[in-house]
């Protein structure tokens, strides 16, 4: 039986684990990313190299995509030599970077157009989940389009479900970075008073993360923080820009949500302090900044 032939666009921190799943599993792949570097190690697996989206495009039957910002997405999607400018009708786009819900519903309407089915479904869980294939996987469009790509989910991620139809993968996703937005700035809050109290971080971490206050957050990022590890499992920059979506479609769904607005300022306070390409963990370093902690 033929394999499924997969297509995937944008080779990043998460997914470089990602696609290296599929391709682990038998699939043939094809990729593309703006740093042809970056794909080094799936090109020496076995991958396929091709020169823009849409010579990925004619090469699959499913193409995922996980880039970086809307403008991106769009890019590779919309544009003349983008992916829906060559997927053939009956293949499977879908979308795995955190997107605006709007753009999902674009591109669902505009791959419609072409006979062309596709998906929202952007993921949580950070680098080890994607390299330990853990991920949470949030799905948005048909539910037939869903079950024909779940066995490729489920070489990336564990807990996967179909959200609703195109656009609702990418607003659970928005829920999900107003958690976690809540969660970073307790977590570092909590670790700025270990410090302050004199009591070790990793020891805190051990006793507080297994009870009623535990997080992924606290128990993953915390313990970077704790050993001075802020490099990027997901980048600050790309914290900002979710935050930022979430709170314009807040703003169009006439909701207030200011302790997500107040979180957002402390990130952009990190962008402005030149910090955007470290993890979400760097936070500590703006409020250690502000506290005379050592960051």
């Amino acid at each position: 039986m033929a394999r499924t032939r997969i297509g995937w666009v944008g080779i990043g921190v998460m997914g470089r684990s990602m696609c290296g799943h599929l391709l682990k599993a038998g699939n043939p792949v094809s990729v593309f990313t703006r740093t042809r570097e970056k794909a080094a190690e799936l090109l020496a697996a076995g991958a396929s190299w091709c020169d823009t989206p849409a010579r990925v495009a004619a090469a699959s039957d499913v193409v995922f995509t996980m880039v970086g910002f809307p403008a991106d997405v769009e890019q590779v999607y919309l544009a003349k030599d983008g992916i829906l400018s060559a997927a053939a009708a009956g293949s499977v786009v879908c979308d795995m970077t955190t997107s605006e819900p709007s753009l999902a519903v674009r591109i669902h309407r505009e791959a419609a157009l072409r006979g062309v089915a596709a998906l929202d479904a952007p993921v949580s869980g950070g680098d080890v989940g994607a390299r330990e294939a853990k991920l949470a996987i949030m799905a948005g469009g048909e539910k037939e389009t869903f079950d024909r790509v779940m066995p490729l989910f489920q070489k990336m991620g564990e807990t996967i479900q179909l959200m609703g139809g195109p656009g609702a993968g990418q607003h659970t996703k928005m829920a999900n970075q107003i958690v976690i937005s809540g969660n970073m700035i307790g977590m570092v809050e909590a670790l700025l008073y270990t410090w302050k109290a004199g009591l070790g971080m990793e020891a805190m971490i051990d006793i507080v993360g297994k009870g009623a206050a535990s997080s992924w957050s606290l128990n993953n990022l915390g313990r970077r923080i704790a050993r001075g590890d802020f490099k990027p499992g997901f980048y600050i920059k790309h914290f900002v820009k979710d935050m930022g979506i979430a709170l314009q479609e807040a703003r169009r769904m006439n909701l207030s949500l200011p302790g997500l607005a107040l979180v957002n300022q402390f990130y952009l306070s990190a962008q402005a302090l030149g910090m955007e390409e470290l993890g979400t963990q760097g936070l500590y370093k703006v409020l250690a900044t502000m506290n005379g902690a050592t960051a």
